[in-house]
């Protein structure tokens, strides 16, 4: 077979065996689990997390690719194919239809879409024991970065807020098919115990604070702030929390965020 190369998609199909068992291993998946794979292309990776668990479910935007895979794998009764969005995915509602309290997500996302799967996928944190995503690597590095370094940033934060991401392993273009003009990470993220770490009453109040720190890259936290909070309060908790004034936003850590958020709600 074929198969069809989709640039407009931001498709790049991992087809390494080696890269694509390094995957199928990074997740320490067991016979019960319930595996979610966005983005299965032509389904590479798939036919090896199933072999690893009981239900698999491909979330797979292409229509053809769907139909492809339909019939790539109509003699593998646990793999479910669903054609369809993933951002318009309910994963908690997948976990109830199978039964089970969480599930896995793994997923080669669009680079053009990186972050948006990834925030919607994170809001399902309370299902997911944990996830492995192939990304960009400026992405992987935006993720596992550390406050003051050029890569932190709001999704750093943000990604902190409900899990724990580690870079497990490089994977270079020519993994890939078509090759892409970068280099990938595979990246797991282990959820929180217990959920994020304010209560979920004060969880979009904390995300929409997070967004205003960071709403301007080049500006001092406290200009950032200020047209929304009282500057003499922002400026007090700063000096409270040992913050200079001039700080930016990309300086801080979750936990004196979350500190500061409190404090000026």
């Amino acid at each position: 077979m074929v198969h069809r190369q989709r640039p407009k998609l931001g498709q790049h199909f991992l087809s390494d065996a080696r890269y694509c068992s390094r995957i199928a291993d990074a997740l320490d998946l067991c016979p019960g689990d319930l595996v979610i794979e966005i983005g299965p292309g032509h389904g590479a990776v798939t036919g090896l997390l199933a072999s690893r668990v009981s239900r698999l479910v491909a979330i797979e935007l292409d229509t053809e690719l769907a139909a492809e895979l339909r019939q790539k794998f109509a003699e593998t009764p646990e793999i479910e194919i669903i054609q369809g969005d993933v951002l318009q995915t309910d994963i908690g509602e997948i976990c109830r239809h199978h039964g089970v309290d969480r599930c896995y997500v793994v997923g080669n996302l669009p680079y053009y879409i990186t972050s948006p799967i990834i925030h919607h996928a994170l809001q399902f944190a309370a299902q997911v024991r944990a996830m492995g995503l192939l990304v960009q690597r400026e992405v992987s590095d935006r993720l596992v970065a550390q406050p003051g370094s050029r890569d932190y940033g709001y999704l750093t934060v943000f990604t902190q807020l409900y899990s724990s991401a580690r870079v497990v392993f490089q994977v270079p273009p020519g993994a890939f098919s078509p090759p892409p003009k970068v280099h990938s990470a595979f990246v797991r993220f282990d959820m929180r115990a217990g959920g994020p770490i304010v209560s979920s009453e004060s969880e979009e109040g904390l995300l929409r604070f997070l967004k205003q720190s960071f709403a301007y890259k080049r500006k001092k936290l406290l200009n950032c702030l200020a047209p929304v909070y009282s500057r003499p309060k922002v400026e007090q908790e700063l000096g409270r929390l040992g913050v200079p004034l001039g700080a930016r936003a990309e300086q801080l850590s979750l936990k004196q965020f979350v500190e500061l958020f409190l404090a000026l709600r």
